[in-house]
């Protein structure tokens, strides 16, 4: 059609489209850093590339959650709820409140990042170090002269930037095709993460591929649901297909007249996409990537993947069950009672057989992910808002508790084998009894963030009529206390090894990173009334 031509009668007209940049510019401003970020990679000398690197990353990540804090306080966290670009993303409570979870998340994993390097051999120990002991620096030789001359896998800083983007549009996603493309946004950086490991290349990168071929088949069935549940809606927005699953709309589009409101579409739709969901949860059945994944990715990349992608997949995960499927509460509540039964007790028995500090860690966050479905199954909001809180504690308790791992070292690196840590108490007080705070949130001790988040979700549930859910989670935290104190018991009680491993001094940014998970650990469990208050006025989803 020309320029100047006029469109023919009982033609479609196609609007417009109308985007609010300043209420996307979290989201932006971060995916804006990550661009530049690949600029400076190209274009800046290889000295000076990480600290342009570090300083661009902390300041868009800084920006992008000043940019949420503004919009929460204009309103758009409560009474100006309601969905930007076209109907595409939601900018309410529950994405605000999420969004400025993974951007402080993300902060402290940009320090760990800048510290680690994401490279095992040298980490935490001077380069001089190793001359003044007679020994050679870790690695090749292409390696050792890039430690030597203070060279860093600076490429990581904008990777991490696009993952962190696509995890802020998941949660806040509201159509299905937004959802898909901002899971492949966060996933593919994730992959390339997992495999930057230069110490254990061949575990690192065992464990990016099987990330990969297990995430690609999730989003498949991702992707198969969403086709299915447009065939029974004949509309990919939220809103849409409630309205049709609620029966007070027709499907949109009229070419789908044979299959609309056909619920074989619906119920294996909604399955699929669920399924999609639960893989990056790490719920039974879907959780078996989880303990390699963590064991073999940089220690760095799993304290970020395990905090920061477990809040932008519960947050997808919650607007999927309360805005897309809540006429279908009767149907998938029974399922999710099941999975959140079963990831409980298989998290919390599998992670007592554990000899890896990481692997343990992993199967922790399995256990998790069940306490946090319970809050899920609640279909209440004090279940929305218990959910909010406990992700917001359990990410940092997490990312502290990584940053203590990397800390603790031998001659091979991180020295992360359980047996190894036997006699830490008394080679570095501080540091075991930093992880022993750490651990003992994570067992739900009393004055801890993790004792908050449980009770939340558990009260939550019981209000819900879910009480044999929360008495399964109760036996399953009693299991999961065993382990986490037979570690703390292991550091303090037993005899350190001659050959035993050291721990690397940390730097300041270290040492930040840590301060703050043991803070933040302290302050949600001694006095956690105004976040939950808070995480309260952010329970509401806007349509």
């Amino acid at each position: 059609m020309s320029a100047g031509a006029v469109p023919a009668a009982g033609a479609k007209r196609i609007p417009a489209p109308h985007i609010e940049y300043a209420q996307l510019s979290p989201t932006l401003i971060v995916l804006g850093a990550a661009v530049l970020g690949i600029l400076a990679e190209a274009f800046l000398p290889r000295r000076t590339r990480h600290p342009a690197q570090l300083l661009l990353s902390v300041v868009g990540l800084a920006a992008a959650f000043a940019a949420v804090i503004a919009l929460a306080a204009g309103g758009y966290a409560t009474d100006k709820a309601h969905t930007a670009a076209m109907g595409a993303v939601a900018v309410d409570g529950p994405a605000l409140f999420l969004q400025g979870t993974i951007l402080l998340v993300s902060l402290v994993a940009v320090v760990t990042f800048a510290e680690r390097r994401l490279d095992p051999a040298a980490h935490g120990r001077p380069v001089d170090s190793f001359a003044a002991q007679g020994a050679a620096v870790p690695g090749g030789a292409a390696e050792q002269a890039a430690v030597k001359a203070g060279f860093t896998t600076t490429e990581v800083f904008p990777v991490l930037l696009f993952a962190v983007g696509g995890m802020l549009v998941f949660p806040a996603a509201n159509d299905l095709l937004t959802l898909f493309v901002a899971l492949e946004v966060f996933s593919l950086p994730l992959y390339v993460l997992c495999a930057l490991a230069r110490r254990q290349r061949l575990l690192s990168q065992e464990s990016a591929v099987k990330y990969f071929l297990l995430g690609a088949f999730s989003s498949a069935f991702l992707l198969f649901g969403i086709a299915l549940l447009y065939g029974y809606a004949g509309t990919v927005t939220y809103a849409g297909i409630a309205d049709v699953v609620g029966g007070t709309a027709p499907a949109v589009d009229p070419a789908l007249v044979g299959t609309t409101g056909n619920d074989a579409l619906l119920l294996v739709g909604g399955a699929m996409v669920l399924m999609g969901l639960l893989f990056k949860v790490g719920a039974v059945p879907f959780h078996m990537w989880t303990p390699d994944v963590y064991q073999g990715a940089p220690t760095p990349v799993t304290g970020f993947m395990a905090a920061a992608t477990k809040v932008a997949a519960f947050g997808a995960l919650l607007r999927l069950l309360y805005v897309v499927l809540p006429g279908m509460r009767w149907d998938w509540r029974p399922v999710m009672w099941g999975v959140a039964i079963v990831t409980m007790l298989v998290g919390a028995i599998v992670a007592v057989t554990q000899t890896d500090v990481k692997r343990l860690l992993a199967y922790s966050s399995i256990a998790h992910a069940g306490f946090i479905l319970a809050g899920v199954v609640a279909t209440s909001p004090e279940g929305i808002s218990a959910v909010l809180f406990y992700l917001a504690a359990y990410s940092f308790v997490t990312l502290g508790a990584f940053a203590v791992v990397t800390l603790v070292r031998d001659a091979g690196g991180e020295a992360t084998q359980l047996s190894k840590w036997a006699g830490l108490g008394r080679r570095s007080p501080l540091v075991a009894a930093v992880f022993a705070v750490f651990l003992l949130a994570f067992a739900g001790i009393p004055l801890t963030s993790g004792f908050a988040g449980k009770f939340a979700v558990f009260k939550a549930a019981a209000q819900g009529g879910a009480v044999p859910l929360v008495i399964v989670g109760v036996v399953a935290s009693a299991i999961a206390a065993f382990f986490y104190i037979r570690v703390i018991v292991l550091m303090f009680f037993n005899e350190p090894r001659p050959e035993g491993p050291s721990v690397a001094v940390p730097s300041a940014l270290t040492s930040t990173a840590i301060a703050l998970g043991v803070v933040v650990t302290l302050v949600l469990g001694i006095a956690p009334q105004y976040f939950l208050h808070l995480a309260g006025q952010a329970a509401v989803f806007a349509r």
